[in-house]
């Protein structure tokens, strides 16, 4: 997914950045076989499950299972249905759970993970494996989340979140004055019968989609200079969106990671320029919580030679 870095500005400050989703815009993207999403999702499903699947005691998820199937069958057909209480199918990978059984003539390594299992789990898993989107639910009238399926954190940990308050959850980001004082505000926003989206990004030592921060980190090279840590360097970025679940006051919140070599995601002059003063523009607190703070200097230095040397956008 190629990121519009029309949605980087400066001087950069933490704030929500909601805007309405265009009529027709999809929200969901199937997986592919074989996808890098695919796989590193059915590696933390094998591993650790139960910090990716998390849910509050007795909190009911049909509804949200009922949202998503719907959605998906206007934005990605034959990627997931909802028929009921543990019965679902994702046609395009050729599994369904049925009574918390799985069942399908799909890629054998789908089937086993999923039958390794527990049994209540089992739909939520072939949810998540549908689709490169994370999901969570938020609930308008309390402010909280009750339920995540979250295989690709950035540097968070979905088991710490769930039945959380909005404003608790976003209590360790950093400058997050904004985020906290507009909390319940937000939550009645975007579980609303009105679509929402946001953008979120970053420049990250570590290329890989899941970063549960309890797998380790891959760290910036000591004492490189500036081409060597813009090569290190990833642009990971977020497209999250809300789907309204009917007659609830949630909504369903989707997150899609992609994670690129910053060269490859840089096309054009203006691309550079934006995240050049965005980065120049942070204060302390927030390039310490990006992981930023010591590689500043040397990122944006490499940013220069690029504002340089690539073509302006046509």
């Amino acid at each position: 997914m190629s990121f519009d870095f029309s949605q980087i500005s400066a001087p950069f400050r933490m704030q929500p950045g909601l805007r309405r989703i265009a009529p027709g815009s999809t929200q969901l993207t199937p997986s592919r076989p074989n996808g890098r999403h695919l796989r590193e999702k059915m590696a933390v499903l094998a591993s650790t499950s139960y910090e990716a699947l998390v849910a509050s005691p007795g909190f009911d998820a049909d509804p949200a299972f009922r949202a998503i199937a719907s959605e998906a069958s206007l934005s990605a057909p034959a990627a997931f249905e909802f028929e009921g209480p543990n019965r679902c199918a994702a046609p395009r990978l050729g599994w369904s759970i049925r009574d918390g059984h799985a069942e399908g003539t799909g890629e054998a390594a789908i089937g086993d993970l999923l039958a390794s299992l527990p049994a209540p789990k089992r739909a939520t898993a072939l949810l998540c494996l549908a689709f490169e989107e994370d999901f969570a639910v938020i609930d308008g009238a309390t402010a909280t989340i009750p339920w995540l399926a979250v295989c690709l954190p950035s540097r968070w940990a979905p088991e710490d979140k769930v039945g959380r308050h909005f404003g608790a959850v976003h209590t360790p980001v950093a400058d997050n004055a904004l985020l906290i004082e507009a909390g319940e505000r937000l939550a009645r926003l975007v579980t609303g019968p009105d679509r929402w989206e946001r953008f979120v990004w970053t420049a990250s030592a570590d290329p890989r989609l899941h970063q549960h921060p309890a797998r380790g980190e891959v760290r910036w090279p000591d004492d490189a200079d500036a081409e060597a840590i813009a090569a290190h360097a990833s642009f990971r970025h977020e497209h999250q969106t809300f789907i309204p679940v009917a007659g609830t006051g949630q909504a369903v919140f989707t997150i899609r990671i992609c994670s690129e070599p910053l060269d490859a995601a840089l096309r054009w002059r203006e691309d550079a320029q934006r995240l050049h003063d965005a980065i120049a523009t942070m204060s302390p607190a927030v390039l310490a919580y990006r992981g930023l703070d010591a590689v500043r200097d040397r990122l944006l230095e490499a940013l220069k030679r690029r504002i340089a040397v690539l073509p302006s956008a046509p």
